[in-house]
Formats: structure tokens, sequence, C-alpha cells
């Protein structure tokens, strides 16, 4: 039986701090284009929909292969706007509700189809409602400070460790923002990404950037011209 996974890639016309960021090249393709790739080679995945109000990025989409059954209402694609409203919005149009749904942000093109299949595959082992893709952070929080009223360091977790160095301390993570995996009914009446009980997908610095600025994509640039020149990931 194959599993019934729809992938839903959020992608508004309004962007800030790329203007025009899911439309923008990056290795050639449209940004948005990298993650639908990813989607429909990835052999869980059953369906993807690309959740948009721009007219421009759903022609991006259907061209690289994403269903856009509709654009999203404008009230529904401000900044300040939940991405879970826009999925429940795709879900109230559909004849019947997936099994489990797969967010895929634009931002994460450095995600790949078997990365979506491996965190599936671990969901289904591990048993778990969810599966939030991290990567080791780079600042340990139990290094971190603050200031105190005197504008004195201070530790910003006490911690009962002691200890001065990174490599002396458990790892610590962090989600990266490229795969947010979860049961359907779940999703919808935790109305959370991440709720109790999710499980982690462990993902390489190199395969973890968040596109959220200039120098972002410039150093993902950078990124895929060195992997099409042979020097990897």
């Amino acid at each position: 039986m194959n599993p019934d996974v729809l992938a839903v890639i959020p992608a508004r016309g309004g962007s800030k701090g790329i203007p025009g960021k899911n439309l923008k090249l990056l290795g050639g393709k449209p940004l948005l284009a990298h993650s639908v790739h990813a989607a429909r080679a990835a052999h869980c995945v059953a369906r993807v929909l690309l959740s948009t109000d721009d007219p421009g990025i759903a022609e991006s989409g259907k061209a690289c292969g994403a269903e856009v059954p509709f654009l999203r209402p404008a009230n529904l694609a401000t900044d300040t706007s939940p991405v879970i409203d826009a999925v429940e919005h795709l879900l109230a149009a559909q004849v019947s509700l997936p099994e489990f749904i797969l967010l895929l942000q634009p931002t994460s093109p450095f995600r790949t189809a078997e990365d979506i299949d491996a965190a599936f595959n671990l969901m289904r082992s591990a048993r778990a409602d969810a599966i939030v893709s991290v990567t080791e952070a780079k600042d340990h929080p139990l290094l971190c400070k603050k200031m105190d009223f005197r504008g004195r360091l201070v530790p910003y977790v006490e911690s009962p460790l002691n200890a001065t160095r990174r490599q002396d301390l458990p790892p610590a993570y962090v989600p990266n923002g490229a795969i947010y995996l979860i049961k359907t009914d779940v999703l919808l009446s935790a109305r959370a990404w991440c709720p109790s009980g999710t499980c982690a997908y462990v993902m390489p610095p190199e395969r973890s950037l968040d596109l959220d600025t200039p120098d972002d994509f410039e150093w993902a640039e950078w990124l895929f011209h060195r992997r099409e020149q042979g020097g990897g990931q």
C-alpha cells in the first residue's frame, strides 16, 4: 500500500526579506521549484500541492509539476497569517483527507527527496505522530550568556555541567525549517507542527540552509555553483 502523504508547499507572493524570493532563480531554477522537484521525487509522496495567492507563482508551480487547484485568499496570505490556516484551507477542498501532511517551505532548497523519504521511514519506525527536521545548533544554549540589570554577563541557562567547551556538552539541535511531517488528524486537533512527542530527523548543516536574507541567497548560489563544479555539498 502506497503512503498517503500530501506535500504542501506554501509560497505567498509578498516577501520582505528577499523580494520575489519564490520565483528568484537559484541554480538556474525558481526557488520554489527545488521543493517541488524534491517532493515529486520522494517515494512516499502521493501528491504535491502549492498554496499561493500569486498568479505568477501559481503558473511557475504548475510548470514544475505542482498542483495548484486555486489561489489562496488574501486574508490567508498576510505577513502574520499562520501557515496552518493556509493548509486547512487546502484540506477543506479535498474530497478526502490524506493520512499525512508534509509541509515543505521553499526557503529550504537543499532538502532532498532522500531526506523526505528518510523522515517518513523514521516516522513509521518510531511510530511518531510527527517528525520535524533539525540540525545541530551552531551556538550551544549552555554556552550562551545574557546580561543582568548591571550589564554583567551571566549564564542564559543554568547548567549542572561544569563544561566550558562545546565538545564537552551533549549535542543541541534546532529546527531547520526543511521538513514538517505530521499525521493529518493530529495537525487538525493540535493545530501545531511540533506537538508533544514529535521526533527529530537530523540533517547536516550543508542541507539545512534556510533562506531569510539576500546574504543567505548569495551563500546558496555559491553552494550550488560549488556543487556543479564537483565540490559536493
